[in-house]
């Protein structure tokens, strides 16, 4: 077993034909932290670009930043918040969740899973805010993609292809994206008591209304509990949050709660302790419980959520919170993953996706951990892959058994 751990971008690349000239797939990874993700790997060989770090730009005033793809997140979090910016897609961090320690994500983990967090409605996901990226493709060559200015227009957008495919089209050697200013202050709205179907109503007026809200979540009753250290003990919780500049969030928290006033009790939760709730929603703590019970992912039309929830607990016993206006469904399985129920209720309600994000190696080698794709879409994606790396070496399997 040969672990290669470059520091140099010149490295990487000769890691990469090294491994195109024995024929030996590869695992491609940065700190480690998401390995548990997707399907697993059966590679002897190992590229960890945990020493492949530093930033190597940021101008705070042109809101650009580029760092090489082994710089932990952590790192540039803190650098952003000391000059007042962030990124306001809020990445989550999956190591709570998959039993690792928290904070070990790194830059070039962000765009190959295209990670997001509760602000996903406002602002997006990771892909939307790269502008650039240099890139070693399985053939063993260097591209680069777009560039470190807001506006470009250099031709294909490979820097946003990169973007959710795990690994297996390239290794991202530095990559550049879009920062903006982080808000002065935030608030959350607590509506108490709501049923899931209630609170999908309440969210999506709150959504539709001229609030601003920047984020929208529902805790269910068993769900709440286990989120700041309990203090949303006892009911239901659905959370609405409020940032900007002082004066406008509380003009904005105002017009709400007359909004939401027969929906049920609401209180406020201000400032650290709202952005302590929100990272935690973010990261899943109510299932980051160090076991390898299922939990699945799911991305579907929210108003249609709830009844998916609903259909599910009639066969299974299952955990379930909601994000996004009701847009992202965190289930957790007590048993069997039931990967086949799930997916067929969310065609029946509407469509979407669901990815397996927790689960023991077997479940995630027997199963299909991503959704199944179309026979056009899954023919596109082998051709892709085919361009990018014909050989195959690049975390082969990852996503799907044989490509």
């Amino acid at each position: 077993m040969t672990i290669f751990s470059p520091q140099t971008e010149g490295e990487i690349v000769d890691a990469v034909q090294w491994a195109l000239s024995e024929n030996a797939p590869v695992e491609v990874i940065g700190h480690g932290s998401k390995r548990l993700l997707g399907r697993p790997l059966q590679t002897e060989h190992t590229i960890a670009l945990s020493n492949y770090s530093g930033v190597t730009l940021y101008e705070p005033d042109e809101l650009v930043l580029s760092a090489k793809a082994g710089t932990p997140i952590a790192e540039l979090e803190s650098l952003l918040a000391a000059n007042g910016q962030a990124f306001q897609f809020e990445p989550m961090d999956y190591g709570p969740l998959l039993a690792q320690p928290s904070g070990q994500g790194s830059l070039g983990g962000l765009l190959a899973t295209n990670l997001c967090g509760p602000r996903r409605l406002k602002y997006g996901s990771a892909r939307d805010h790269v502008l650039g990226v240099r890139v070693v493709s399985g053939r063993g060559e260097l591209f680069k993609s777009g560039g470190r200015v807001v506006k470009n227009v250099t031709g294909y957008d490979l820097s946003k292809g990169m973007a959710s495919s795990w690994g297996t089209l390239g290794i991202a050697t530095e990559i550049t994206v879009k920062v903006l200013p982080a808000p002065e202050t935030e608030t959350t709205l607590v509506v108490r008591g709501l049923t899931d179907d209630e609170a999908a109503r309440a969210m999506a007026m709150a959504m539709g209304s001229s609030g601003e809200v920047a984020s929208a979540a529902h805790l269910p009753a068993n769900v709440a509990p286990r989120v700041i250290e309990g203090q949303l003990t006892g009911e239901a919780a659905t959370l609405l949050r409020l940032e900007g500049f002082a004066p406008s969030v509380n003009d904005r928290a105002i017009m709400l709660k007359g909004l939401l006033a027969s929906a049920g009790t609401i209180h406020e939760i201000s400032r650290e302790t709202s952005r302590r709730l929100w990272r935690e929603v973010r990261d899943v703590i109510p299932f980051s419980d160090g076991t390898e019970r299922p939990v699945w992912r799911v991305s579907m039309v929210p108003m249609e959520a709830y009844k998916l929830v609903a259909s599910l607990r009639m066969g299974a016993a299952v955990d379930a919170f909601y994000d996004w206006q009701g847009g992202l469904v965190w289930l957790r399985m007590e048993g069997e993953p039931e990967a086949e129920a799930v997916r067929a209720l969310i065609r029946k309600y509407g469509g979407g996706h669901a990815t397996l994000v927790r689960a023991s190696v077997s479940v995630r080698a027997a199963l299909p951990v991503f959704e199944p794709q179309p026979a056009p879409l899954a023919a596109l994606s082998k051709r892709l892959k085919q361009q990018f790396d014909p050989s195959g070496i690049l975390n082969p399997g990852r996503m799907v058994a044989g490509v």
